[in-house]
């Protein structure tokens, strides 16, 4: 048996630092619910190395985020497969791998620097002298941070205004027309509404969420990404509208009847409040003790589902982005970017965008105080109509005349501007919307052709402006934008229609 199958034969077992048992010469280490290491990759190119990779690696593993150490193991196999044929650490092969880096992966080698340095201070054997003091000779950049924000990127970056109200209204419509799930939609309104990361809405019991004060509603978000401190040991309360509040106890009590039902009886109250707001679909194994499953992480949806989630409700609605013309595309990450671009550009300072999105320090909320993209200051009638067609904020159905309306033949059904009637609600529910404000972006709307529309927009346009002017606040004025575009594409239809 050579030196480093002895070595490797000692070692048996460790726990990662989210608890999880880790064979320490096994192919692939799962170090949680969300992060799977297939280390087994390196063996072909470590040769007499890998036996320290390892216990490197194992290092992170225990002291480190599972994400963090996973990203030191992309880097390491990184390393390895660009430079296999070399002498692999070397000063010679690490010359060459830097020199292959562009601008944009250059923090590629500040990663791998990192963990050099620990593999040296932890002792194992594989490092020179000479190779310690070429890193610390070299000035690395980190990764670039901001540029979707700053960008405003269509496909990554924050959403607008108009897009962000248009797929918070689409999620809605579409769960109650049981287009989409309870789950969906709320884990859709908790990103939307809070930007949290999707660790922090995975790892979310019942009892986190909170309502001990009349009209007031909280959830108590566990932390993620801080260092040295396990599974939810810390935890930010974000305050929340009673929409979300409701509609959050819907999932609560979905939740409880689901685990008293594979339970075989009624939980108790202990028991129901440390259940998951977000459990993993599979049911609970007969012998299964549920009391020490619910002190881990295994009855919680892995994070990679939350983005899962968002692309299956991104699908679903196909909400049209007034900047592309394409369906939005939708991400957990994309709402904490419009979190932290709104309250930049409310003026609020890097201090409160470092609290809002649960930041432990400022240094990496400056991209939204930096050349904070603007809001449009001015949608007149002429850019409102050029816009519409891309953003059809308009999702009713356009009719000829009253009497080709369902309830056509229903007066109360009639939509009225104040001076004269603009079309039909083909609904037959109460509703207390405002009309006709809210009836554009309705999906039951059916505008008549020969209605008075523009008389509608040109109200909506001077009302932006009178508020624009009079408060200074772009972002109140703007409120309506989605609304003006909406009623813009009617007028483009009535247009088209009439020939």
């Amino acid at each position: 048996m050579n030196k480093n199958a002895l070595q490797a034969a000692v070692v048996d077992y460790f726990y990662s630092k989210d608890g999880y048992v880790v064979h320490f010469n096994t192919e692939r280490w799962k170090l949680s619910k969300d992060v799977t290491i297939p280390i087994g990759s390196l063996t072909p190119y470590l040769q007499e190395n890998e036996y320290s990779v390892r216990r490197v690696l194992e290092f992170y593993a225990r002291t480190a985020a599972p994400w963090h150490a996973r990203n030191i193991f992309g880097r390491f196999l990184h390393y390895c497969e660009q430079m296999q044929g070399s002498e692999l650490f070397s000063v010679a092969s690490l010359i060459s791998y830097r020199s292959s880096l562009d601008k944009k992966t250059e923090w590629y080698m500040g990663v791998l620097r990192g963990a050099i340095r620990q593999w040296s201070r932890l002792g194992y054997s594989g490092i020179s002298d000479e190779v310690l003091t070429l890193l610390n000779k070299w000035v690395i950049k980190g990764n670039e941070k901001g540029f979707a924000v700053q960008s405003m990127c269509p496909e990554d970056g924050p959403l607008t205004d108009i897009e962000l109200q248009g797929v918070i209204a689409a999620v809605v419509d579409a769960f109650i027309e049981q287009h989409l799930s309870l789950e969906d939609t709320c884990l859709s309104m908790i990103l939307a509404m809070t930007g949290r990361r999707p660790g922090q809405v995975a790892a979310l019991k019942l009892k986190d969420l909170d309502s001990n004060t009349p009209g007031s509603f909280w959830i108590n978000f566990p932390r993620a990404k801080q260092r040295n401190t396990p599974w939810r040991s810390a935890f930010n309360r974000f305050a929340i509208v009673e929409d979300l509040w409701l509609l959050l106890q819907q999932q609560a009590e979905s939740v409880k009847t689901a685990f008293s039902e594979q339970a075989g009886g009624q939980l108790l109250e202990k028991v129901k409040n440390e259940l998951p707001l977000f459990p993993v679909s599979h049911s609970l194994e007969t012998d299964s003790d549920i009391e020490v499953l619910l002190d881990s992480d295994r009855l919680h949806i892995p994070s990679k589902e939350v983005y899962w989630a968002m692309a299956r409700v991104a699908k679903k609605i196909a909400v049209i982005s007034e900047r592309t013309g394409a369906p939005i595309t939708l991400n957990p990450t994309r709402f904490r970017y419009t979190l932290g671009t709104n309250l930049a550009r409310e003026g609020r300072g890097e201090m409160v965008i470092a609290e809002a999105l649960d930041h432990s320090d400022t240094q990496n909320v400056g991209a939204y105080v930096k050349n904070t993209p603007e809001i449009v200051e001015r949608i007149d009638k002429a850019v409102a109509l050029q816009l519409a067609p891309f953003a059809q904020a308009f999702r009713g159905v356009l009719v000829a005349s009253e009497r080709d309306a369902s309830r056509g033949d229903d007066p109360s059904s009639r939509i009225s501007n104040g001076r004269a009637n603009v079309g039909t609600c083909g609904s037959y529910g109460f509703c207390s919307a405002l009309a006709p404000i809210a009836c554009y972006t309705c999906a039951h709307f059916q505008p008549w052709i020969d209605g008075p529309h523009e008389e509608v927009l040109d109200g909506l346009v001077e009302e932006r402006d009178r508020i624009r002017d009079n408060c200074g606040d772009i972002k109140v004025a703007s409120i309506n934008d989605r609304l003006i575009l909406a009623v813009s594409d009617v007028i483009n239809r009535c247009k088209d229609a009439k020939g």
